[in-house]
């Protein structure tokens, strides 16, 4: 996944050290768990949380279009709850990304 695609909202100044990031990593992000020893970097560990908000959001949709394709498959419970879980997972994605945009809001106003 590009960081043009998770850069919404973001301060063009961040996205210019996220992609530098990104290149210094060698032009791509893993999503693998790190190894036992090694070090997990945030750009990882950020992709990663934001691919498994996408995967739930998938999911729910997927549940709650069979549902309503066919409601003898799927139940409602089911449907509901997964679309809940992506709605959560998507909100506190969102205070992430509001923390980080605050917090690199307070570093730029710093004086040095």
């Amino acid at each position: 996944m590009a960081i043009s695609s998770i850069s919404t909202g973001l301060p063009s100044p961040l996205l210019d050290a996220l992609k530098r990031n990104q290149a210094a990593q060698g032009g791509g992000l893993s999503v693998a768990p790190a190894a036992a020893g090694t070090q997990v970097s945030f750009s990882n560990a950020l992709q990663q949380a934001l691919q498994s908000v996408s995967s739930a959001q998938n999911q729910a949709g997927e549940l709650a279009e069979a549902f309503q394709a066919d409601p003898s498959k799927v139940s409602l419970e089911d449907a509901m709850v997964a679309m809940q879980k992506s709605q959560i997972g998507f909100q506190s994605a969102l205070h992430v990304r509001n923390r980080l945009v605050s917090a690199y809001s307070d570093i730029m106003n710093m004086q040095v």
